[in-house]
Protein backbone atom coordinates (compact mmCIF):
# COMPACT_ATOMS: atom_id res chain seq x y z
CA UNK A 1 0.00 0.00 0.00
CA UNK A 2 1.77 3.12 -1.27
CA UNK A 3 -1.20 5.40 -0.61
CA UNK A 4 -3.84 5.32 2.12
CA UNK A 5 -7.15 5.96 0.39
CA UNK A 6 -9.90 7.64 2.37
CA UNK A 7 -13.63 7.06 1.94
CA UNK A 8 -16.23 9.78 2.51
CA UNK A 9 -17.51 7.83 5.53
CA UNK A 10 -14.06 8.04 7.18
CA UNK A 11 -14.33 11.81 7.69
CA UNK A 12 -15.55 12.99 11.07
CA UNK A 13 -14.60 16.60 10.24
CA UNK A 14 -13.23 18.47 7.24
CA UNK A 15 -9.65 17.52 8.17
CA UNK A 16 -10.14 14.48 10.44
CA UNK A 17 -10.66 10.80 9.66
CA UNK A 18 -11.08 7.70 11.80
CA UNK A 19 -9.99 4.33 10.42
CA UNK A 20 -11.01 0.92 11.76
CA UNK A 21 -10.60 -1.62 8.91
CA UNK A 22 -7.76 -3.25 6.93
CA UNK A 23 -6.10 0.13 6.58
CA UNK A 24 -5.68 0.29 10.34
CA UNK A 25 -4.26 -3.23 10.33
CA UNK A 26 -1.79 -2.22 7.60
CA UNK A 27 -0.72 0.84 9.59
CA UNK A 28 -0.15 -1.28 12.69
CA UNK A 29 1.39 -4.43 11.24
CA UNK A 30 3.17 -3.31 8.07
CA UNK A 31 3.95 0.39 8.42
CA UNK A 32 4.25 0.17 12.22
CA UNK A 33 3.26 3.80 12.62
CA UNK A 34 3.26 5.77 15.85
CA UNK A 35 1.46 8.90 16.98
CA UNK A 36 3.00 11.86 15.16
CA UNK A 37 3.97 9.91 12.04
CA UNK A 38 2.90 11.23 8.64
CA UNK A 39 1.42 9.11 5.85
CA UNK A 40 0.62 9.62 2.16
CA UNK A 41 -3.16 9.74 1.72
CA UNK A 42 -5.76 10.44 -0.93
CA UNK A 43 -9.49 11.04 -0.92
CA UNK A 44 -11.27 8.66 -3.31
CA UNK A 45 -12.25 10.72 -6.31
CA UNK A 46 -10.33 13.72 -4.99
CA UNK A 47 -6.97 15.17 -4.01
CA UNK A 48 -3.83 13.59 -2.59
CA UNK A 49 -1.86 14.76 0.42
CA UNK A 50 -0.57 13.77 3.84
CA UNK A 51 -2.06 12.76 7.16
CA UNK A 52 -0.64 12.96 10.67
CA UNK A 53 -1.47 10.21 13.14
CA UNK A 54 -3.17 11.90 16.09
CA UNK A 55 -4.39 8.85 17.96
CA UNK A 56 -3.55 5.16 17.56
CA UNK A 57 -5.49 2.51 19.45
CA UNK A 58 -5.93 -1.26 18.89
CA UNK A 59 -9.30 -0.81 17.18
CA UNK A 60 -9.11 2.63 15.56
CA UNK A 61 -6.85 5.46 14.54
CA UNK A 62 -7.53 9.18 14.12
CA UNK A 63 -5.62 11.20 11.53
CA UNK A 64 -5.39 14.88 10.64
CA UNK A 65 -5.58 15.18 6.85
CA UNK A 66 -4.15 17.82 4.51
CA UNK A 67 -5.10 17.36 0.84
CA UNK A 68 -3.48 19.58 -1.80
CA UNK A 69 -2.30 17.72 -4.93
CA UNK A 70 -4.22 16.41 -7.94
CA UNK A 71 -4.01 12.69 -8.74
CA UNK A 72 -1.87 11.54 -11.69
CA UNK A 73 -3.38 11.88 -15.15
CA UNK A 74 -5.15 8.88 -16.66
CA UNK A 75 -4.21 7.32 -19.98
CA UNK A 76 -6.21 8.49 -23.02
CA UNK A 77 -7.68 5.01 -23.37
CA UNK A 78 -10.82 2.93 -23.43
CA UNK A 79 -9.94 -0.72 -22.79
CA UNK A 80 -12.33 -3.42 -24.00
CA UNK A 81 -11.62 -6.80 -22.46
CA UNK A 82 -13.20 -10.20 -22.97
CA UNK A 83 -13.94 -11.53 -19.47
CA UNK A 84 -11.00 -13.69 -18.32
CA UNK A 85 -11.17 -16.53 -15.82
CA UNK A 86 -12.07 -15.33 -12.34
CA UNK A 87 -8.69 -15.50 -10.61
CA UNK A 88 -7.13 -13.53 -13.47
CA UNK A 89 -10.03 -11.05 -13.54
CA UNK A 90 -9.20 -10.00 -9.98
CA UNK A 91 -5.60 -9.25 -10.97
CA UNK A 92 -6.68 -7.47 -14.15
CA UNK A 93 -8.85 -5.05 -12.17
CA UNK A 94 -5.86 -4.18 -10.03
CA UNK A 95 -3.58 -3.84 -13.07
CA UNK A 96 -5.84 -1.48 -15.02
CA UNK A 97 -6.25 0.75 -11.97
CA UNK A 98 -2.51 0.77 -11.33
CA UNK A 99 -1.69 1.64 -14.95
CA UNK A 100 -4.15 4.52 -15.17
CA UNK A 101 -6.89 3.11 -17.39
CA UNK A 102 -9.90 5.44 -17.07
CA UNK A 103 -12.54 3.15 -18.62
CA UNK A 104 -12.77 -0.64 -18.78
CA UNK A 105 -15.52 -2.38 -20.73
CA UNK A 106 -15.94 -6.11 -20.07
CA UNK A 107 -17.49 -8.02 -22.94
CA UNK A 108 -18.51 -11.52 -23.85
CA UNK A 109 -16.75 -13.60 -26.48
CA UNK A 110 -17.23 -17.00 -28.08
CA UNK A 111 -14.32 -18.36 -26.02
CA UNK A 112 -15.49 -16.89 -22.71
CA UNK A 113 -16.95 -19.68 -20.60
CA UNK A 114 -20.46 -18.98 -19.32
CA UNK A 115 -19.34 -19.77 -15.77
CA UNK A 116 -16.96 -16.80 -15.85
CA UNK A 117 -19.95 -14.46 -15.66
CA UNK A 118 -21.04 -16.04 -12.37
CA UNK A 119 -17.89 -15.13 -10.46
CA UNK A 120 -18.32 -13.03 -7.32
CA UNK A 121 -15.41 -10.90 -8.58
CA UNK A 122 -17.95 -9.22 -10.91
CA UNK A 123 -20.03 -8.00 -7.98
CA UNK A 124 -19.80 -4.19 -7.70
CA UNK A 125 -18.27 -4.42 -4.21
CA UNK A 126 -15.57 -6.84 -5.37
CA UNK A 127 -14.80 -4.75 -8.47
CA UNK A 128 -14.39 -1.64 -6.33
CA UNK A 129 -12.24 -3.44 -3.78
CA UNK A 130 -9.78 -4.63 -6.40
CA UNK A 131 -9.69 -1.29 -8.18
CA UNK A 132 -8.82 0.36 -4.87
CA UNK A 133 -5.95 -2.08 -4.37
CA UNK A 134 -4.61 -1.02 -7.77
CA UNK A 135 -4.99 2.67 -6.96
CA UNK A 136 -3.15 2.23 -3.67
CA UNK A 137 -0.22 0.72 -5.55
CA UNK A 138 -0.04 3.58 -8.06
CA UNK A 139 -0.74 6.47 -5.65
CA UNK A 140 -3.89 7.39 -7.51
CA UNK A 141 -7.30 8.30 -6.11
CA UNK A 142 -9.69 8.17 -9.07
CA UNK A 143 -11.50 4.89 -9.72
CA UNK A 144 -11.72 3.67 -13.32
CA UNK A 145 -15.19 3.38 -14.81
CA UNK A 146 -16.14 -0.28 -15.32
CA UNK A 147 -18.93 -1.20 -17.74
CA UNK A 148 -20.28 -4.68 -18.50
CA UNK A 149 -21.58 -5.64 -21.94
CA UNK A 150 -22.76 -9.26 -22.05
CA UNK A 151 -24.01 -9.15 -25.66
CA UNK A 152 -20.98 -8.89 -27.92
CA UNK A 153 -22.57 -8.28 -31.32
CA UNK A 154 -25.03 -5.52 -30.29
CA UNK A 155 -22.28 -3.75 -28.34
CA UNK A 156 -19.79 -3.85 -31.22
CA UNK A 157 -22.30 -2.90 -33.90
CA UNK A 158 -24.42 -0.35 -32.04
CA UNK A 159 -22.17 1.32 -29.44
CA UNK A 160 -18.53 0.69 -30.22
CA UNK A 161 -18.33 2.84 -33.41
CA UNK A 162 -19.27 5.95 -31.42
CA UNK A 163 -16.84 5.05 -28.61
CA UNK A 164 -14.00 4.53 -31.06
CA UNK A 165 -14.70 7.64 -33.12
CA UNK A 166 -11.73 10.03 -33.23
CA UNK A 167 -9.47 7.47 -31.54
CA UNK A 168 -6.87 4.98 -32.71
CA UNK A 169 -8.85 1.73 -32.70
CA UNK A 170 -6.82 -1.45 -32.11
CA UNK A 171 -7.48 -5.14 -31.52
CA UNK A 172 -4.74 -7.14 -29.83
CA UNK A 173 -4.61 -10.43 -31.74
CA UNK A 174 -1.76 -12.81 -32.66
CA UNK A 175 -1.23 -13.50 -36.34
CA UNK A 176 -0.04 -11.91 -39.55
CA UNK A 177 -0.97 -8.36 -38.58
CA UNK A 178 1.00 -5.12 -38.21
CA UNK A 179 2.93 -4.74 -34.95
CA UNK A 180 1.33 -2.72 -32.19
CA UNK A 181 2.41 0.92 -32.51
CA UNK A 182 4.64 2.55 -29.89
CA UNK A 183 4.32 5.76 -27.89
CA UNK A 184 1.16 6.99 -29.55
CA UNK A 185 0.05 10.57 -28.97
CA UNK A 186 -3.68 10.25 -29.46
CA UNK A 187 -6.62 8.61 -27.67
CA UNK A 188 -6.82 4.83 -28.12
CA UNK A 189 -9.62 2.29 -28.06
CA UNK A 190 -8.05 -1.12 -27.45
CA UNK A 191 -9.76 -4.53 -27.43
CA UNK A 192 -8.06 -7.58 -25.90
CA UNK A 193 -9.60 -11.03 -26.27
CA UNK A 194 -9.75 -14.09 -24.02
CA UNK A 195 -6.78 -16.42 -23.57
CA UNK A 196 -7.96 -18.49 -26.51
CA UNK A 197 -8.11 -15.33 -28.62
CA UNK A 198 -10.91 -13.74 -30.60
CA UNK A 199 -12.49 -15.93 -33.27
CA UNK A 200 -12.20 -14.60 -36.87
CA UNK A 201 -15.83 -13.46 -36.90
CA UNK A 202 -15.20 -11.29 -33.82
CA UNK A 203 -12.03 -9.80 -35.30
CA UNK A 204 -13.97 -8.89 -38.45
CA UNK A 205 -16.80 -7.37 -36.43
CA UNK A 206 -14.36 -5.28 -34.37
CA UNK A 207 -12.61 -4.15 -37.56
CA UNK A 208 -15.97 -3.06 -38.94
CA UNK A 209 -16.38 -0.86 -35.86
CA UNK A 210 -13.02 0.81 -36.54
CA UNK A 211 -10.57 -1.37 -34.56
CA UNK A 212 -7.68 -2.79 -36.59
CA UNK A 213 -5.80 -5.95 -35.52
CA UNK A 214 -2.23 -5.60 -34.21
CA UNK A 215 0.18 -8.11 -32.69
CA UNK A 216 3.06 -8.24 -30.22
CA UNK A 217 4.98 -11.07 -31.82
CA UNK A 218 4.82 -14.85 -31.97
CA UNK A 219 4.46 -15.50 -28.25
CA UNK A 220 0.97 -16.14 -26.87
CA UNK A 221 0.47 -14.11 -23.72
CA UNK A 222 -1.87 -14.48 -20.77
CA UNK A 223 -4.54 -11.79 -20.64
CA UNK A 224 -3.02 -9.93 -17.69
CA UNK A 225 0.40 -9.99 -19.39
CA UNK A 226 -1.10 -8.80 -22.68
CA UNK A 227 -2.80 -5.88 -20.91
CA UNK A 228 0.46 -4.74 -19.33
CA UNK A 229 2.54 -5.28 -22.47
CA UNK A 230 0.15 -3.48 -24.80
CA UNK A 231 -0.35 -0.48 -22.52
CA UNK A 232 3.38 -0.15 -21.87
CA UNK A 233 4.05 -0.21 -25.60
CA UNK A 234 1.26 2.19 -26.54
CA UNK A 235 1.99 4.80 -23.85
Amino acid sequence: MNLLLLEEADFIAADRVVLRDRRLTHMQEVQRVAVGDRLRVGRIGGLLGEAEVLRLEPREAELRVTLHSPPPAKLPLTLILAVPRPKMLRRVFQTVATMGVPRLILVNSYRVEKSFWQTPFLNPEAIRENLILGLEQARDSVLPEVLIEKRFKPFVEDRLPALAQDTLGLVGHPGDFPPCPRAVEQPVTLAIGPEGGWIPYEVDLLAGAGLQPVQLGARILRVETAVTALLARLF
